[in-house]
């Protein structure tokens, strides 16, 4: 049986003609054609009067259009395929041979096809390159925008879509015609800009959740900074109560002892004999404390307050009033600084003012206390003076938590 048509041994399409399998071979520079008895297909709309030459082809244009009804005229066009080079192609083909002989054997001068400045710039604008531009409206027939982006879409895959196209200077190339109706263009133009905004909505998406990933991972950052703070804060907490319970065991201890002293020292004043020290009870004995052999750390700020207000009790410690009422009256001034930091009438003391000087200023280590908060003394030692930029809130909270403990503590200072 004679064949009725050609068949593309690259990619197994059916071609009507040796015209169609030559345009086939310059599209897709598939060279390896063969002749097959399988016809065809040829599809026509009844509504449009579109071919098709697949079922793909007509369940696309059902997709597109809506148009579901189709006439099979396959058999009415099938015919013999002749394997002989049409006329005009062989004109063609002699005129150039005889061109080139009559000339002195030059090679062929190639030149890109012209096209439709104004389609390609707006194919350029909308980001294709100049040489996929060219090479969409020159295959598409510089019909339209649509046309071109539809051949685009068609021919993405092709291995050389991004290089320019050539043709003779001395020979006249027509165009390929469109393949799609002007219809199913636009549709495919949509469906074009469809998945362009898909795939911008995709990567901002892709965006955000790099961003939300971002601000988690800050977040816990901070968090367990946090935790880290305030587990410090219950460590430095914990060492300033271990070491008010030691000042409370020594002051304890030399109070004991100092009883027992005075119960002795009566004992011999009413003439009674000692107390057998078999039947009194031993003390415990005083633990010796071990010498660190760390390197001595300095005293911290609030160390030096609680220094102070220690020495400004044993200077005076046989008037409670007073060093009470000196404690109290620092309070006082820490607590009004704090409240009402922007008040300079609360940060400047005159230091000859006499009530001052009664109740703070002649005690020792009463001045030195406030300068351990920030004030300074100004204008010839007259005033007392703490800046404004000096107020320091964790300061004045340290120094207030020392005066507090310091006057509800019974044995602040004995020892």
């Amino acid at each position: 049986m004679a064949g009725v048509s050609l068949k593309c041994g690259d990619c197994g399409a059916l071609l009507k003609s040796v015209q169609e399998a030559q345009d086939h071979a310059e599209l897709t520079s598939h060279s390896n054609f063969s002749e097959s008895t399988e016809a065809v297909l040829n599809l026509v709309c009844t509504t449009c009067g579109k071919p098709c030459r697949s079922k793909t082809e007509s369940d696309l244009h059902t997709k597109r259009t809506g148009h579901t009804e189709f006439a099979d005229k396959t058999a009415e066009v099938t015919k013999p395929i002749s394997l002989e080079v049409p006329k005009a192609a062989a004109m063609d083909i002699d005129e150039p041979a005889a061109a080139d002989a009559s000339t002195t054997s030059q090679p062929e001068e190639m030149a890109a096809p012209e096209v439709d400045k104004k389609i390609l710039d707006e194919l350029e604008a909308m980001g294709f390159p100049t040489a996929r531009a060219t090479r969409a409206l020159h295959y598409s027939g510089n019909a339209s925008l649509e046309a071109a982006v539809n051949w685009v879409v068609e021919h993405e895959n092709d291995p050389d879509i991004d290089e320019m196209p050539m043709v003779s200077i001395n020979s006249k190339v027509e165009a390929p015609k469109p393949s799609l109706t002007p219809e199913e263009m636009k549709q495919k133009a949509q469906e074009l800009r469809e998945r362009a905004r898909k795939k911008k909505e995709e990567e901002e998406k892709k965006t955000e959740r790099e961003k939300e990933k971002e601000r988690i991972r800050i977040g816990k950052e901070l968090l367990e900074a946090k935790r880290i703070e305030e587990q410090n804060e219950r460590k430095r907490l914990m060492a300033l109560r271990k070491a008010e319970k030691e000042e409370e065991k020594r002051a304890r201890e030399k109070i004991r002892q100092k009883v027992e002293e005075d119960k002795a020292e009566r004992r011999r004043k009413l003439g009674l004999p000692p107390e057998d020290p078999a039947t009194v009870k031993p003390s415990a004995p005083v633990v010796e404390e071990k010498k660190s052999m760390l390197p001595v750390r300095p005293a911290t700020k609030q160390e030096q307050m609680r220094e102070r207000l220690r020495s400004l009790k044993q200077s005076h410690k046989d008037d409670d009033a007073k060093v009470k009422r000196a404690f109290q009256t620092l309070l006082t001034y820490i607590g009004n600084v704090a409240k009402n930091p922007s008040e300079e009438k609360f940060r400047k003391i005159r230091l000859n003012n006499q009530t001052f000087q009664d109740r703070v200023g002649s005690l020792q280590g009463g001045i030195g206390f406030l300068e351990l908060c920030g004030f300074e003394k100004i204008e010839g030692d007259e005033f007392l003076f703490l800046a404004r930029d000096k107020v320091d809130m964790a300061v004045l909270n340290s120094a207030g938590s020392e005066l507090t403990s310091a006057i509800n503590n019974p044995f602040f200072g004995v020892l």
